[in-house]
């Protein structure tokens, strides 16, 4: 959903933060400079967008479609891979990958990284520090991306439109997940065993469940062991009584995952957002799509 937002509906709050005195009326973001907030705020309104002639991104500004650009004109081009990108800067880094080079080690593992930026996001795990908080609901993060990427979750923001079905989505990689899923039929994983095809990385799922009888989760209260985390989750559930259940309030059914249980909803609401690429038929969920799918493929 888009929210539409006027241009000169600014408000400067001093009293509230010295530091950040201006504030997005549609999403309370808050902003050191008054061009800061209002580079933001066309973001809120989708007529402001400019879109890239070649593929389906849109960005909020020309600069940015811009600097985006240099990716189909091949401007900053890997000589090794073929790679392009937006920046000479991060050409420079991509290029480490292919020497091998990680100058940056932590002290308290010893694992090395390119960038200084990527071990100061590491050593966070060691410390446990979490700078980054949302003022919506105070939850806190790691990076200042994984907080801008939560934040569509309050704004409803879906910058990523799929050029097929027109669904939009707040990140990139579930956009190109669900291209890969619904409107692509190629399957780049191959299970080494049977030879069967996925469209998605569940071929380590695939392997664990029917070509080994690996339990890698156990109990902490008894000696029953699991293949799944969910079937321990379920089971410390119903028999040590630990973890908290997500109870659908129509039938009071109860699950152990929050997505089972929008999964259920679904059911009960008749909503089925997934559809076949090869037939008119629709599901539920994207696990019954996937299923449906092997009537369609050579293994029936």
């Amino acid at each position: 959903m888009n929210t539409e937002a006027d241009s000169n509906d600014i408000t400067e709050h001093p009293r509230d933060d010295k530091r950040r005195p201006y504030v997005c009326t549609v999403c309370d973001k808050r902003f050191t400079r008054k061009n800061h907030l209002r580079n933001h705020m066309s973001r809120h309104t989708e007529a402001n967008w400019y879109s890239c002639t070649h593929c389906e991104k849109r960005y909020h500004s020309q600069s940015i479609l811009r600097r985006h650009m240099n990716v189909h004109n091949s401007k900053y081009k890997c000589t090794e891979c073929g790679k392009c990108f937006q920046h000479n800067r991060d050409l420079m880094r991509h290029k480490l990958i292919h020497s091998g080079e990680r100058p940056f080690e932590c002290s308290v593992c010893g694992k090395r990284f390119m960038r200084s930026a990527d071990l100061a996001r590491h050593s966070r795990i060691h410390s446990g520090e979490k700078p980054y908080k949302c003022h919506v609901c105070d939850k806190a993060f790691t990076c200042s991306t994984s907080l801008s990427t939560h934040m569509r979750v309050h704004t409803e923001e879906r910058p990523y439109k799929c050029s097929l079905c027109n669904k939009c989505f707040n990140k990139s990689g579930i956009l190109l997940r669900h291209k890969r899923l619904i409107h692509n039929n190629r399957r780049p994983y191959q299970c080494p065993y049977c030879g069967m095809e996925f469209k998605t990385s569940e071929l380590l799922k695939h392997r664990v469940r029917v070509h080994t009888d690996a339990k890698s989760y156990s109990c902490r209260h008894c000696s029953d062991r699991f293949r799944w985390l969910n079937q321990l989750k379920r089971h410390l559930l119903k028999s040590h009584n630990e973890g908290t259940w997500f109870t659908y309030e129509v039938c009071e059914k109860k699950f152990v995952a929050r997505h089972e249980l929008k999964w259920h909803s679904f059911q009960h609401e008749a909503v089925k957002p997934y559809i076949c690429s090869e037939c008119p038929k629709r599901f539920c969920t994207a696990s019954h799509l996937k299923a449906h799918h092997l009537v369609h493929s050579d293994y029936k």
